[in-house]
């Protein structure tokens, strides 16, 4: 079954993150900007490299590696909405 940005990424965001990243301009939950595709999807590949590094969010909890498996699928699956 496809990954949906709504339905399976948005949720792994907790509040406390989406406001603290708006700060940056980073808008975790926000679907254009994590799907855009300008510069080869670099705001979505941004956050997954952050997330993989294990730097955010700041002093934890990180991401399971399931989680990290299923935001990868979602871009893979093609940034459904």
């Amino acid at each position: 079954m496809p990954v949906s940005f709504e339905k399976d990424i948005r949720p792994l965001f907790r509040p406390m993150d989406v406001e603290h990243m708006n700060t940056y301009k980073i808008f975790l939950d926000n679907y254009t900007y994590m799907s855009d595709p300008a510069n080869n999807h670099a705001n979505a590949q941004s956050v997954e490299d952050t997330l993989t590094s294990q730097s955010m969010p700041p002093g934890g909890p990180y991401w399971s590696d399931e989680q990290l498996v299923l935001f990868k699928k979602w871009r893979s699956d093609g940034y459904l909405p």
